[in-house]
């Protein structure tokens, strides 16, 4: 795999990653604000700038993802949504301040393991 393709396949990773995060963070506002003002959820989160936002950012990644797709092997490519998955877990704990589980932080540092692994396993 070649340099661009690399960091093509890095951005639809991290933008994927981080469409998630706005959607959650929009959501949780747009539920509190329905519940409170007897409103739709729907209406809510169409309305919210963080979902909105968010819903973007991830229709840019789902761009990112299909031209990666053309370039990349998607053995090579697919193991790499793990490491969108740490970042989750790491923005779901940092930004979000969700609760996270030593579990938790143990499967996702064997995920990335396994990237690595794959990775690898390319490279040799």
């Amino acid at each position: 795999m070649n340099l661009p393709s690399l960091l093509l396949l890095l951005f639809a990773v991290f933008s994927s990653a981080g469409g998630q995060i706005m959607l959650k963070h929009g959501m949780a506002h747009a539920s509190a604000a329905a519940g409170r003002d007897g409103t739709s959820l729907a209406v809510r989160a169409a309305t919210t700038p963080w979902v909105v936002i968010g819903l973007v950012v991830f229709a840019v990644s789902a761009l990112a993802w299909m031209s990666t797709l053309a370039r990349v092997p998607l053995s090579i490519a697919y193991p790499f949504n793990a490491l969108g998955y740490l970042l989750i877990v790491l923005a779901g704990s940092t930004l979000l301040h969700e609760r996270t589980s030593p579990w938790t932080w143990a499967g996702s540092l064997l995920v990335v393991a396994g990237l690595v692994t794959v990775f690898a396993g390319q490279r040799g």
